[in-house]
């Protein structure tokens, strides 16, 4: 796991305004959980804050840089960030103070490598689980858990007492949950009968074509209508 550094100062937490200095000064108020449940009032810049924080490297490992002597070379993962709905800028920050030596509890997403051997019969690779919880020390804390789908046909399924994770690694889980399977190709294969079915109504129900001789025993309503006439005039004659 790489550490990066993350320069941060204590703040005051009093007048609410002075949040929005620090803002409009572009860095982040934050909070710093310590291990035995106190916290400290920060803030930290917002740039380097979104750099640290990205995507990819959300679990990384951050050495505080201070002038406070409590806070300096201590080490802290994220917790929880809160955004803006609109520039994805971060508002506030949570951190958690970790010690190196102890092993911590994190989720970590699945990797999921290989083409499944059902893909080519049509089915669908399908995860059913995005990440796991597990148990390490921080500074072995992995990017990803990488799950080998090669093997997968259609119906099969992984389930997570069946993945290979490194020694040092502890997957923490109640239940034997499936982690990803393959399903197969049921919308194609629902598509097919239905479109069928709606062609064949369509031809019962066609009409007959402009010209087309009428059907043995069929009179048009006209001629129908002009042979009872002509019948009732001959009783009264």
């Amino acid at each position: 796991m790489e550490t990066v550094d993350l320069a941060c100062e204590k703040r005051d937490v009093r007048p609410k305004g002075l949040i929005n200095r620090i803002r409009r000064e572009g860095r982040v108020p934050a909070v710093i959980y310590g291990n035995h449940g106190s916290a400290v009032a920060v803030a930290v810049g917002g740039a380097e804050l979104k750099a640290r924080v990205s995507t990819a490297s959300r679990q990384r490992i951050m050495r505080l840089k201070s002038g406070s002597p409590d806070l300096n070379d201590k080490h802290v993962i994220l917790k929880e960030i809160q955004k803006t709905p609109v520039g994805g800028d971060i508002l506030h920050a949570d951190f958690y103070e970790i010690d190196l030596t102890k092993p911590l509890r994190v989720p970590v997403p699945f990797r999921f490598i290989g083409r499944a051997a059902g893909i080519a019969d049509g089915g669908i690779l399908s995860p059913l689980e995005r990440q796991i919880d597990i148990e390490c020390l921080p500074l072995e804390i992995p990017e990803a858990i990488e799950v080998d789908v090669t093997a997968l046909k259609i119906h099969d399924v992984l389930h997570v007492s069946t993945l290979q994770f490194p020694a040092n690694i502890r997957p923490i889980f109640d239940t034997d949950y499936p982690v990803v399977t393959v399903t197969p190709p049921t919308v194609a294969e629902v598509a097919a009968p239905v479109a069928a079915a709606a062609e064949g109504a369509a031809v019962e129900g066609a009409t007959p074509e402009a010209g087309a001789a009428p059907a043995a025993g069929d009179k048009p309503a006209a001629e129908g209508a002009k042979a009872g006439k002509e019948e009732k005039a001959g009783k009264k004659g």
